[in-house]
């Protein structure tokens, strides 16, 4: 089950967050600072899995934007990983080949 849904920048912004667990706002901002923590300073030699907490974080690298979800630790990250470039792929062709700035100013339209 997914807990939780990070698009962030490289400097640590936040630019879209989806809870499907609830979180106090406190915690939501820590939970965002340690994964972004986590993927960013891993180095792309390893796997795109890492243990957090109880769950498990599957990331991936667009440009400049981290796509983070944190699932249970039974599920299979490779069908994560392919739901995330699948998302990718959407927001390309809704934006015409997406960017951070498209979040940002038109996130209404998403």
């Amino acid at each position: 089950m997914i807990r939780f849904i990070l698009l962030q920048n490289r400097q640590g912004k936040t630019r879209l967050a989806k809870y499907y667990v609830p979180l106090e706002d406190s915690e939501k901002h820590k939970v965002e600072y340690e994964v972004h923590r986590l993927v960013v300073n891993r180095d792309p030699k390893f796997t795109n899995f890492v243990e957090f907490r109880t769950h498990k974080v599957i990331y991936r690298r667009y440009a400049g934007l981290f796509f983070s979800l944190c699932v249970d630790i039974t599920d299979n990250e490779l069908a994560y990983l392919e739901c995330i470039h699948l998302f990718v792929e959407i927001l390309d062709h809704f934006f015409s080949n997406v960017c951070e700035l498209d979040l940002v100013f038109n996130f209404h339209k998403s």
